[in-house]
């Protein structure tokens, strides 16, 4: 009896789960809504990870510009330290006393209606400011003396200068001396 009793009862469960679930083409409908998530899904991953390598690149690019406006800050640094000190008065005076240049006096100024006020003066003249010997080139060797007529070259001494007589003053290599430049 069980048996029978049994078969009605699968038979009346199996019926309302059919009921339940959808038959074979509403299976058919539910696969592009799967495939339509899935292809989201990927399309979201792929998208972040393209802006995520963007992100990178564009860090990697940002620690370039770091690093060269570094170098670019210190070589500025370093042309106003060279300007500051070409700036500076006792610099000035130095390039000013190279070029000739002498200082103006007192000021004259002329009024509008052209009249003059203050006393004109000329300025003094430049003083020249000639190298030091040290700065000099080397003086070239003095040309050589056509020999005497009873001297004889000796036969090693090709392209050398003959000794000089002894009567006749020695050739001297150094310049002349310079006077000071007044004001150091």
């Amino acid at each position: 009896m069980s048996r029978q009793v049994g078969r009605p009862e699968l038979r009346g469960r199996a019926a309302r789960l059919a009921r339940l679930l959808p038959a074979g083409p509403a299976n058919a409908a539910r696969t592009p809504f799967v495939l339509l998530v899935v292809v989201l899904l990927g399309g979201g991953l792929i998208t972040l990870l393209v802006l995520n390598s963007a992100l990178n690149e564009g860090s990697f690019t940002l620690s370039e510009l770091k690093r060269e406006n570094t170098e670019l800050t210190d070589e500025q640094q370093e042309l106003q330290r060279d300007v500051d000190a070409q700036a500076r008065p006792d610099a000035l005076r130095r390039r000013a006393d190279t070029l000739g240049l002498v200082p103006g006096g007192i000021p004259v100024f002329l009024d509008p209606d052209g009249t003059v006020r203050g006393v004109p003066s000329p300025a003094p003249t430049p003083v020249v400011v000639k190298p030091s010997p040290s700065a000099s080139p080397s003086p070239s060797p003095p040309a050589e003396a056509p020999p005497s007529p009873g001297a004889s070259p000796s036969p090693g001494a090709s392209g050398t200068s003959p000794a000089p007589e002894p009567d006749a003053p020695a050739p001297t290599d150094t310049p002349a001396p310079t006077a000071p430049t007044p004001g150091r």
